[in-house]
């Protein structure tokens, strides 16, 4: 269940609102850690348009596996109000992610319907952080 994942918040102009990464204890204290961040934000970028045909053809907001760059594996969810939750993950664990996402979801509505955020920005609420980091552990690293 332990693997390599890289959760990103997309806006409605394609801008990153949180980004968290969960790796497995390998990788947590590598020094190239800020040339993959940068590759993920790469690889998550360039999966957006294939989540955007996707979210057409289906009914659903947990789209599944959307697109695969290398080892890298790219799930995608999207909410009523058109925000793209992407998860790149290097293992197939499909059951955790949907209810990573389900949870993360529920954490984000709560926090959207807080009088002083502003739709579409970076989300810097220490509180959000802790509940996406433990539903990260719960259901993607164990």
């Amino acid at each position: 269940m332990s693997g390599n994942y890289y959760f990103v918040i997309v806006g409605h102009h394609d801008n990153p609102v949180f980004e968290m990464e969960f790796a497995s204890g390998s990788r947590s204290s590598d020094p190239k850690k800020d040339d993959h961040r940068h590759l993920n934000q790469f690889i998550a970028h360039a999966a957006l348009d294939l989540v955007d045909e996707q979210v057409w053809m289906t009914n659903n907001m947990y789209l599944k596996i959307v697109d695969k760059f290398n080892e890298w594996f790219v799930s995608a969810f999207v909410t009523a109000g058109r925000m793209r939750l992407i998860m790149l993950h290097d293992i197939k664990n499909e059951e955790g992610i949907k209810n990573f996402f389900q949870e993360v979801y529920e954490t984000y509505i709560k926090h959207a319907m807080n009088p002083f955020y502003e739709p579409n920005t970076r989300i810097k609420s220490a509180a959000f952080d802790r509940k996406v980091h433990y539903a990260g552990k719960k259901y993607l690293t164990g």
